[in-house]
């Protein structure tokens, strides 16, 4: 087996296993779910957004902390099989509100000015060229659309300590090689995101988690929202 499938047999079976890995213990839990009601926070339940789309979905688990009202909310994922996770999760939704896509989240086949709103969750610190894919995410949305990304502190210190605890061990208990997959997963820092974030979207807002003071090292969680100027 050479290393691509061996790659390959890995990310399906992490996929297979991320819910267990990431929200097993009731800390993990506690800390994951905190993350995706952190992004939302900001946005009402009385919010209409009518075209939505989520970037990495992965297994779905974000749509579940959307209280807004919403036409249809496009899941897009690289990960076939996690997306067939994803909607097995939320098979009780209405599926005409639902679309699950698989894409990369650096390209969208999407025309412009398509979306109201777009999500990515624990996305950008796995992109190669994240200064693309903003690009591309800010070029689906609408004039006046919401631009939604939370991202890990990684490798801040609190961040490490909190990985070592939680989803590496239990990974490694099933026999995953974790430290492996977040090398060659998590290959963006969380400054040079933010660094980034801040230089390409102006009308913005920031939050951090659990101390909402700007540093990394004291946090586990960025919010980041950015309203796309009217022309």
């Amino acid at each position: 087996m050479d290393e691509d499938e061996e790659w390959i047999k890995y990310r399906e079976r992490f996929s297979e296993v991320y819910d267990k890995s990431n929200y097993s213990s009731l800390f993990q839990r506690l800390a994951m779910q905190s993350s995706h009601k952190l992004l939302e926070r900001p946005i009402l339940s009385s919010h209409d957004y009518g075209m939505v789309i989520e970037v990495g979905a992965g297994t779905g688990e974000h749509l579940r902390f959307v209280r807004h009202r919403f036409e249809e909310y496009v899941l897009t994922d690289q990960d076939s099989k996690a997306l067939s996770i994803a909607s097995q999760k939320h098979a009780s939704l209405t599926k005409a509100k639902l679309t699950f896509k698989v894409q990369e989240g650096s390209k969208l086949d999407y025309p412009d000015k398509s979306f109201d709103r777009l999500i990515a969750t624990h996305v950008l610190e796995h992109i190669y060229q994240p200064q693309i894919a903003l690009k591309e995410w800010r070029r689906v949305l609408k004039p006046g659309g919401l631009l939604s990304i939370l991202i890990p502190t990684d490798p801040g210190l609190a961040w490490r300590l909190g990985r070592s605890l939680g989803p590496r061990r239990n990974a490694k208990a099933l026999g995953i090689p974790y430290d492996y997959i977040m090398a060659r997963e998590h290959v963006n820092s969380c400054n040079n995101l933010v660094s980034l974030l801040r230089y390409y979207f102006k009308n913005a807002s920031e939050t951090w988690w659990p101390l909402r003071v700007p540093a990394i090292d004291l946090n586990l969680f960025f919010a980041f929202h950015a309203t796309i100027e009217k022309s």
